[in-house]
């Protein structure tokens, strides 16, 4: 499991730390979080799947054999009156997205954190991906997120299936 604590911005799997950074407004418990808050869930979540951007990253491990091509046309909708609310969506997309093909790295390679995923409840909170940070630890919109080396490292560690605790 992977261990995400949110006072010192660490994750910890298989005896190794990791600095990470979480949403711009903090952690919060999950069933106050709100679409757009800026606060990352707290609470245990399965992870995966796993998105890369293949002209950038190879995947290491096994992981590699289940993750998901991100392509241009890719997008994740994040409208809490849509459908398809807080799930992939092919673009065009006339709803509110997020592009997955992104011009920084942030998305190179995003395990998705399950939370708000089964069932799905519109405004608790879209697209909550461990991801590749920026480079500067700014905060995120409400995701965790860390070196690119160090997201790396973390999916060889990781067991299928895969859990995180972030607390």
């Amino acid at each position: 499991m992977l261990l995400i604590d949110t006072q010192t911005r660490t994750a910890t799997i298989g005896g190794k730390k990791f600095a990470i950074t979480i949403g711009r407004n903090g952690a919060i418990a999950a069933n106050v979080k709100r679409e757009g808050d800026g606060c990352t869930p707290r609470g245990a979540y399965g992870l995966g799947p796993i998105y890369f951007r293949p002209d950038r990253i190879a995947l290491p491990g096994a992981w590699a054999e289940t993750a998901v091509a991100i392509t241009p046309d890719l997008g994740w909708c994040d409208d809490p009156a849509h459908p398809l609310y807080n799930q992939p969506v092919p673009l065009p997309f006339a709803a509110s997205h997020e592009k997955m093909w992104r011009d920084d790295h942030a998305y190179d390679v995003v395990v998705v954190i399950q939370y708000n995923t089964d069932p799905v409840i519109p405004g608790r909170g879209s697209a909550i991906f461990l991801h590749i940070n920026h480079g500067d630890n700014r905060p995120t919109a409400g995701c965790v997120a860390m070196a690119r080396e160090d997201l790396l490292a973390v999916l060889q560690l990781l067991p299928e299936p895969a859990w995180v605790e972030i607390y």
